[in-house]
């Protein structure tokens, strides 16, 4: 009933958006002298604001045509290459040459399925694009597939992940956000159990929802003092004709948005209230911005009843997969069989939808995994969405995900040099009992990801104790020296972050190996280079990002 209601008012308020639509023209055109007056301005901004929060916003567009890649822009297709009822797999195709794609590890990103589109991820493609072959979950608004169709469910959802993996083949790493890193877990884990070889090489998940005991939030708190009817009386709604959907219940996407304004009033009312001054001042800039956000923001979609009552009762008030009594299909999911998969957990030290420590449990289902193949980062100073989007996320994030999965991408030439290599480096603070490393451990792969290791939630705490007692830090592998290496520096070191490539754990490594100065760097021979790369764990990184030739331009900025 309230969903035909909503229907109703939008339909009623339609001819209204149009006049207001009109007169704002009116009111803008640039031929009328009115529009130059202030009283002309206030009228067009109010016009545009009642249009802007009475429409509906439909699916935006990924718009990503183009990224850089090796230095260059190259040009980039969106296709759909997988479809379900309620799923299409989106592969942003790089036009490069075969040579340096084959090479480039295969990253799937799961998106949330929780009332936003996977447009929502559009800048967290954007980050991963340059070094990634990438492909996202474009999940269907429900109110869009026909009940003939049939239901969606979470063991649904747990089905989709696997039948993407192994469409996507061997070697493929896979990146999930906030609500999906609940099935993605549980999905590795069935695939590990079954010996499956299409098990990713490994996953990072981002935000999520493992144990929502751990610091719960306000959302966590909700799922827990109401009961699972309550949900099922209050926002469960049939879609209303004519939507193709017809009949079928959902949890109304306006609903949802309710819910997510509802948490911040507040600001979002602030933010339409500069909106307008911004419209009538004529700060075009700061009015662009508003629009790109609020397009993406108001755009939402219905979730099946069944995917949603299932998601409230399994993750938010039974937390069965932290307690061992998670399911699929009948079977118990056993996160402690994954044993190959690497797994990188990334938390914001301000979230408030999933509170820090939720998703590090995942380290401690996974109890079968080594200590190499673990890593978790608390990002600070961001919320929720700052974990996946915005400048620190390029920054800060992305840059580690993108070591840790090239540290455990399997089978790549940067890999296969690596296995070749017989270096033997100098090992510096390391006892002699752990002089001896695995073929694993020759190169300090856990410090190469650029993450902290599970044990620690500090994110720059790198001395933190495992439960052994044992130091948590890698053996630091040090260059023999040579007329490039120094002791110390000389003078004041060069901030080696300005090179695109290395970030506060690669510059502290190569500090550690006597490299300060970007004339270092620009100096190494063909040599230097594959020895620092080997000890590095660089995985071909100095070449692919041009160390030398950023550092030269650097080197003849400072003069």
């Amino acid at each position: 009933m309230y969903y035909l209601l909503h229907e109703l008012t939008h339909a009623a308020l339609s001819p209204w958006r149009a006049a207001a639509d009109v007169t704002k023209l009116y009111y803008k055109n640039p031929l009328n002298p009115v529009s130059h007056t202030s009283y002309g301005r206030n009228v067009a901004a109010g016009c545009e604001l009642f249009e802007r929060t009475t429409r509906r916003y439909g699916k935006p567009e990924f718009g990503l045509n183009e990224t850089n890649v090796g230095g260059g822009t190259v040009a980039v297709e969106e296709k759909v290459i997988w479809k379900r009822p309620f799923c299409n797999l989106l592969h942003f195709e790089r036009d490069i040459p075969a040579s340096v794609k084959k090479d480039d590890p295969k990253l799937l990103i799961v998106a949330p399925m929780s009332g936003h589109y996977a447009t929502l991820l559009r800048g967290t493609v954007e980050a991963m694009l340059p070094k990634h072959d990438v492909y996202i979950t474009d999940w269907v608004d429900a109110r869009m597939v026909p009940l003939s169709e049939g239901g969606f469910d979470l063991d649904d959802y747990v089905d989709y992940v696997m039948s993407i993996l192994r469409f996507l083949g061997k070697n493929v790493h896979v990146m999930a956000v906030c609500q999906p890193s609940v099935p993605v877990l549980a999905a590795v884990a069935r695939m590990e159990e079954d010996g499956d070889p299409f098990a990713p090489a490994t996953m990072t998940l981002m935000g999520g929802p493992i144990d929502t005991r751990i610091n719960p939030t306000e959302v966590n708190k909700l799922a827990e003092t109401r009961p699972l009817e309550w949900f099922e009386r209050n926002v469960i709604m049939k879609v209303p004709y004519p939507q193709p959907g017809f009949w079928r219940s959902v949890y109304p996407g306006f609903l949802q948005l309710s819910g997510f304004m509802g948490m911040n009033l507040d600001k979002h009312m602030v933010a339409h209230r500069e909106f307008f001054s911004h419209l009538v001042d004529g700060d075009g800039d700061s009015a662009e911005k508003h629009r790109d956000f609020y397009d993406e923001y108001l755009a939402v979609m219905d979730l099946t009843k069944e995917f949603y009552l299932q998601t409230v009762d399994v993750v938010f008030k039974n937390h069965s997969l932290p307690k061992g009594e998670m399911t699929h299909r009948g079977q118990l999911v056993d996160p402690s069989k994954i044993t190959k998969c690497g797994l990188l957990t990334v938390e914001g030290e301000m979230d408030d939808i999933s509170g820090v420590g939720q998703t590090r449990a995942a380290h401690d289902l996974c109890s079968n995994l080594s200590d190499d193949k673990r890593a978790h980062y608390v990002q600070p100073n961001v919320g929720h969405y700052g974990v996946f989007n915005g400048s620190r996320f390029r920054a800060e994030i992305a840059p580690r995900i993108a070591d840790f999965i090239l540290t455990h991408n399997r089978g790549s030439k940067h890999a296969a040099r690596k296995a070749d290599a017989t270096p033997k480096p100098t090992v510096a603070n390391t006892p002699a009992a752990e002089a001896k490393p695995t073929a694993e451990q020759k190169a300090p792969t856990k410090k190469t990801a650029q993450a902290k290791p599970a044990e620690s939630a500090k994110p720059e705490d790198a001395n933190e104790k495992t439960p052994t007692g044992k130091s948590a830090k890698a053996p630091v592998a040090v260059m023999e020296p040579d007329s490039v290496v120094l002791a110390a520096p000389q003078g004041v070191r060069d901030d080696l972050k300005v090179i695109s490539g290395i970030g506060p754990k690669l510059e502290r490594a190569l500090n550690e190996n006597g490299i300060f100065h970007f004339w270092q760097i620009s100096s190494l021979t063909a040599e230097q280079v594959e020895d620092l790369d080997t000890k590095l764990s660089a995985k071909g990184r100095i070449s692919r990002d041009d160390w030398i030739g950023q550092a030269k331009r650097q080197a003849d900025k400072a003069g």
